[in-house]
């Protein structure tokens, strides 16, 4: 008896039968696909097992699992939110661009499963439309859930936010900073359903889905299932990790070809996914991409916004006290730099009441600066902000004018979608320049070099649609081998023996390198109360999951030498908090200079 004949005899509960197996050719096609295969049955039986045992041991708590609505529910939500919307929206050039732009994934939200991409300028209304498109397009191919996949835990919860003005409590948060409260403890139907996805929309981070579909224990494992028929929109998606695009685009492949996933690519910098082949370069890609916005639409010219200019031709390093006095003379200004030192050493210098932003701050704290920045402007009132890319996806925030140092073209990019981000100006500025401090070496420095190349040679618009696709071939070109740095294709699909390693695979495919950086619990607001809760109670789950907020990761070699310094403490085993208060500061964040051991060369990225 083989496991497809095994699994199919086990008393399953009726959310997994009701979904189709998956093809045929997925068990006896590729090394990748049995893998991926056996994956999908283990996450099946496994999931079972507990709901059946749940149901027994538990039968209150099996309830608790009950009540969610279809999309089909949820659909006349939507159509009820965006026509509310649209009476009250003004009747500008951006409104009516984001009309046209809900309308086309409308017309093609009826096409054929598939790999689709969305490719819209910044501020071109991709959120809203993307959903309508999923909506819409499981309802007429009968899909099952939606998963909403975003790059960063410091945009998640205003995706989800907004989602849930719409759908209410329907919207399934899976990620490290939800928050579920005090009172809901272990039993609330959230929790319960972030085990297995049991939702029908889902809202979760790249780390969250794709560390999942390459994972060995059970507890990752058992939501698998679920993903098959849905529609997934992977936000952002030229944030895809370079180190793991192979096997990530491989995974996707599988998904759409053999358990029926649509999957939708939005980013206003769409990345060249696309097969391609060179002379000593050949990139599989993921073929029978379709774009969802037609080329008649012209969305990048009409909505250009922004001059850009390069400062010195990227020739000269602008110095620090020169980019603080060009920052001061604007009234509202953004400026975003690569590295979190860079984004302190630049706010010191600038005028008092300069708004300052990076991942030093906890994300408490971010949510609080950028919610007060935004009403500063919402105000007109002068608004000066030093910040890091973390304010380039998702971030809503709209500048007259807009310095970047130099990167990748798809951050100069987004960079630009923050400024005149409403079209209320004629033309809005963004000035490009070469710091003073060296770029990262990796990834980075690769991304800007080539970034300074385009911007260097191009004397049209550097920005124009065409150049991210010539942007995105030369990085993928370069990284070549790179794009799979742990060769988890070999782990898990080209073994001469067949063997297939599946607990190395999930222990080599991790997007965030946990060993370089250490989570610290910091002194900001709430967070003192929640280190203290921590040390009388231990570390219980809700404590936890409250105290994500409360969060600094520091470099390891850092955190060593401040837990030396008995700067931070080990208030439980692997638990880390700030030792005593003077080393978070309320405009800057975490500080670690602040310690008698920190070293200033020290890089903070």
């Amino acid at each position: 008896m083989d496991l497809l004949s095994m699994v199919t005899k086990v008393d399953v509960p009726a959310t997994i039968t009701e979904q189709s197996l998956p093809a045929e050719k997925a068990k006896n096609g590729t090394e990748f696909s049995r893998s991926l295969w056996l994956r999908m049955l283990f996450s099946c039986l496994v999931d079972a097992d507990f709901l059946d045992t749940e149901a027994f041991m538990e039968p209150d708590k099996a309830r608790r699992r009950l009540g969610y609505p279809t999309l089909s529910d949820l659909a006349p939500l939507f159509d009820s939110y965006m026509n509310k919307k649209k009476a009250e929206a003004p009747a500008t050039k951006v409104n009516n661009i984001r009309s046209e732009v809900l309308q086309a994934c409308l017309a093609r939200a009826t096409d054929p499963p598939g790999l689709f991409t969305l490719t819209v300028p910044t501020g071109g209304g991709k959120t809203l439309s993307s959903m309508a498109f999923a909506l819409r397009h499981a309802e007429v191919q009968n899909k099952r859930r939606i998963i909403y996949v975003i790059p960063y835990t410091s945009i998640i919860e205003q995706t989800a936010d907004q989602f849930r003005a719409i759908f209410g409590e329907t919207v399934l948060e899976h990620h490290s900073n939800f928050d579920q409260g005090e009172a809901s403890k272990e039993d609330a139907r959230s929790r319960l359903a972030c085990e297995n996805w049991d939702a029908p929309l889902i809202v979760t981070t790249t780390v969250q889905f794709f560390e999942s579909l390459f994972a060995s224990r059970t507890s990752r494992c058992r939501k698998l299932h679920n993903i098959a028929q849905s529609v997934v929109i992977l936000d952002e998606a030229q944030l895809l990790p370079t180190d793991f695009l192979k096997p990530i685009l491989e995974v996707m492949r599988e998904l759409q070809e053999n358990y029926d996933v649509t999957f939708v690519l939005s980013t206003a910098t769409q990345p060249a996914l696309g097969p391609h082949q060179g002379s000593d370069f050949e990139f599989s890609g993921l073929p029978g991409l379709r774009e969802i916005i037609p080329p008649s639409l012209n969305l990048y010219d009409r909505l250009q916004r922004t001059k850009v200019e390069s400062i010195e031709g990227l020739a000269i390093p602008l110095s620090w006290e020169d980019l603080a006095s060009r920052l001061s003379d604007h009234e509202s200004v953004l400026c975003i730099v690569n590295r979190r030192d860079d984004a302190r050493v630049l706010w010191e210098k600038m005028p008092a009441g300069t708004f300052h932003l990076s991942a030093l701050m906890c994300g408490a704290h971010r949510s609080k600066r950028i919610n007060e920045i935004k009403a500063n402007l919402k105000a007109q009132m002068p608004t000066r902000v030093i910040s890091t890319q973390l304010v380039e996806a998702g971030v809503d925030l709209d500048f007259p004018v807009v310095y970047r140092a130099i990167a990748g073209l798809d951050s100069i990019a987004q960079a630009a979608g923050r400024c005149n981000r409403e079209g209320v100006l004629t033309q809005g500025l963004v000035y490009i320049f070469q710091p003073e401090s060296e770029i990262p070496v990796g990834y980075l420095r690769q991304a800007a070099e080539i970034g300074r190349q385009l911007l260097v040679e191009q004397k049209f618009d550097p920005l124009a649609l065409e150049r991210f696709e010539q942007f995105f071939r030369l990085l993928y070109w370069i990284r070549g081998s790179l794009l799979d740095r742990e060769n988890i294709l070999e782990l898990i699909g080209n073994d001469p023996e067949l063997r297939i390693s599946f607990r190395t695979a999930a222990e080599k495919f991790k997007l965030i390198d946990e060993g370089a950086y250490v989570p610290v619990l910091v002194h900001y607001e709430k967070g003192g109360k929640l280190i203290e809760l921590l040390r009388r109670q231990g570390p219980e789950r809700w404590i936890l999951r409250q105290a994500q907020r409360y969060v600094v990761n520091l470099p390891r070699n850092v955190h060593e030498r401040l837990v030396a310094d008995r700067a931070i403490e080990e208030i439980h085993l692997g638990i880390f908090a700030q030792g005593h208060g003077n080393l978070y500061d309320d405009n800057l964040g975490f500080c670690a200079d602040r310690s008698l051991v920190y070293a200033p060369d020290e890089l903070l990225i």
